[in-house]
């Protein structure tokens, strides 16, 4: 019998991400190509992709959202399951997309993203319940350009598959408060450039209303420490990208 499921590209973009790159590409190894996009890693991500069977291409980084949407212009076939390269699908997840019809472009897939910090899974707070767009027809959907916290805009709503995507990105709780430290700049960049008002005064109010949130009304005590890390990482990703865009408007 004829198999009729359209060609799926699953494509990566990359940067010194030497520690998973062979788990992601391992976990879509059915695709009928794998495609790494490198953005001049100095570690052993290329080698190791090449090893896998991936197809490497090089960028030199466009901000997250632009990266991603050349990554899939090149790829080679109209579906597209994207992942990030410190992710990768679990077994029930790449069966269920290995099992679907894809004959109507119209159509795209999310999967529940499994978030962990070190070795712990993280099962409440905002990341308890996250669920993320990444298998769709390029015809009908594409990331947005945005440099940072990009996501896929489709014009259907997704269908939510069995499975889940295991993200392993912290390497623990200082990883998390880092990775919005250093968000913040390209946030603050994005709030300019769409000319959005920020009022001083508002910071401790919009912090403290985010760390509740997340630590109390979405549960994220339930994680203990970790929770709380990540209640404080809601405060610095709500505030500190305000109060650079104050600074610098200060300065001129």
């Amino acid at each position: 019998m004829t198999d009729r499921r359209p060609a799926i590209a699953a494509v990566v973009i990359a940067c010194d991400a030497a520690a998973h790159i062979g788990a992601t590409l391992a976990s879509v190894a059915f695709c009928a190509e794998r495609l790494v996009l490198d953005s001049g890693s100095t570690d052993d991500t290329v080698g190791i992709a090449r090893a896998a069977g991936a197809r490497v291409e090089h960028q030199e980084f466009l901000g997250y959202g632009p990266q991603k949407r050349r990554a899939v212009d090149l790829a080679a076939h109209d579906w597209i399951l994207s992942l990030d390269a410190d992710e990768a699908l679990d077994a029930e997840a790449a069966a269920a997309v290995g099992a679907l019809d894809l004959g109507d472009p119209g159509r795209c897939f999310a999967f529940r993203r499994r978030t962990f910090i070190g070795r712990r899974e993280i099962r409440h707070g905002p990341w308890g319940e996250e669920k993320v767009l990444r298998l769709f027809h390029r015809s009908s959907a594409n990331f947005s350009p945005l440099p940072v916290h990009e996501q896929v805009q489709a014009r259907s709503a997704p269908q939510l598959l069995p499975g889940s995507i295991l993200h392993h990105s912290f390497t623990d709780g200082a990883d998390v408060l880092a990775r919005s430290v250093r968000y913040a700049r390209l946030k603050a960049d994005v709030m300019r450039a769409k000319r959005q008002r920020v009022s001083g005064w508002k910071l401790p109010l919009r912090g403290a209303g985010n760390f509740a949130k997340a630590y109390v009304l979405q549960g994220g005590w339930r994680d203990g420490t970790a929770g709380f890390i990540i209640a404080l990482s809601r405060v610095i990703d709500s505030t500190l990208p305000r109060a650079l865009l104050l600074l610098s408007d200060d300065d001129q």
